[in-house]
């Protein structure tokens, strides 16, 4: 894949830096801040960006409550 070389203010070096993941190139970042809307690859990562534990937990607990509620009868068919 070609490369390009880019000029760039300190400033703007020191966000990129600040907002890079471990194990992620420069390339990643820019990517990652500039993704195309629809990307699945960007979804994946907002949903990343998004977890919640607590939220997680109050999902499994109204599942839980669900599934305790619901109630099933024998019915016989002729």
């Amino acid at each position: 894949m070609p490369t390009r070389t880019l000029s760039i203010t300190e400033e703007a070096y020191r966000a990129l830096k600040a907002s890079k993941k471990e194990g992620e190139s420069f390339t990643d970042v820019i990517l990652r801040l500039t993704g195309s809307k629809g990307s699945a690859r960007r979804l994946l990562e907002m949903m990343d960006e998004m977890y919640s534990p607590e939220l997680a937990d109050r999902v499994e607990q109204a599942s839980k409550e669900s599934r305790r509620s619901f109630k099933t009868r024998d019915v016989e068919l002729p």
